[in-house]
């Protein structure tokens, strides 16, 4: 029932008779330890917008996203050519945001549905009144 990589995480396994449960199965209570693992690199993820890139395969999108990004770069190449680097490159990326904003939008996240809901606690209530009975 359990892969070799997490054997040795198992503290105890008993198994329970007598479980009213309507089954012909044994409760089996396990003892686990916990080991959560650091994710280095979700702590470094950004939380970035992400844009809605499925419009950019509308050729009347893509060509006017391609025509404000390059009015809004060549606005960018009259200013001075001394400005440091990095702050050249700092206005040529919120200049990118601010136009793919504009154009594309804002893609949504999908919030995922909750597993257990009310639909279910309604269910064990159902069942917990009907063993009462």
């Amino acid at each position: 029932m359990l892969n070799r990589r997490w054997h040795s995480n198992l503290l105890d396994v008993r198994r329970f008779r007598g479980a009213d449960y309507d089954t012909d199965n044994y409760l089996i209570v396990v003892k686990v330890r916990e080991s959560l693992p650091v994710n280095k690199q979700g702590a470094q993820k950004s939380v970035g917008e992400r844009f809605n890139l499925s419009k950019l395969n509308q050729l009347q999108v893509r060509k006017q996203h391609q025509i404000e990004i390059t009015n809004r770069v060549a606005a960018l190449e009259t200013l001075s050519n001394e400005e440091d680097i990095n702050r050249a490159w700092e206005n040529i990326k919120e200049n990118i945001k601010t136009s793919s904003k504009s154009n594309l939008g804002v893609h949504e996240l999908k919030q995922n549905r909750p597993c257990f809901d009310e639909e279910c606690l309604r269910f064990l209530d159902q069942r917990k009144q009907a063993t009462m009975h």
